[in-house]
């Protein structure tokens, strides 16, 4: 499977049966499974802990698989999110683009690390 040829409904689908097959929807509640993507987010962004600008690029060759099974794990907690909750990411991405792009218009935010309401 390859970003070029696989849909988020194919990803979605092929962690919904791994789970099945595990009996673990039992155990994906909202509150479980929005901690775990924290606690993904937060094993990914350990591996930064304290780095400065010039060994980040370092720290990612160095530990390249490690940082791809976080990141890995962070999306599988959102597809498994999704699938519990009936949320077609699609669909909500979209609407969110739309909405940043309401908030960080291009004039204004291009080339800014500004928060909105400071713009």
């Amino acid at each position: 499977m390859l970003d070029q040829t696989t849909t988020v409904a194919q990803l979605k689908e092929r962690f919904k049966q791994f789970v099945d097959e595990r009996d673990w929807n039992q155990f994906h509640t909202p509150k479980n499974l929005s901690m775990g993507i924290a606690c993904e987010a937060a094993e990914l962004m350990e591996i930064f802990q304290w780095a400065s600008p010039a060994d980040e690029k370092q720290i990612f060759e160095k530990k390249r698989t490690e940082i791809e099974h976080e990141l890995a794990d962070v999306v599988i907690y959102a597809l498994a999110f999704a699938n519990q909750n009936n949320i077609d990411l699609t669909s909500v991405i979209e609407n969110k683009l739309k909405h940043n792009a309401e908030k960080y218009p291009i004039e204004k935010a291009k080339s800014r690390a500004t928060k909105y309401t400071e713009l």
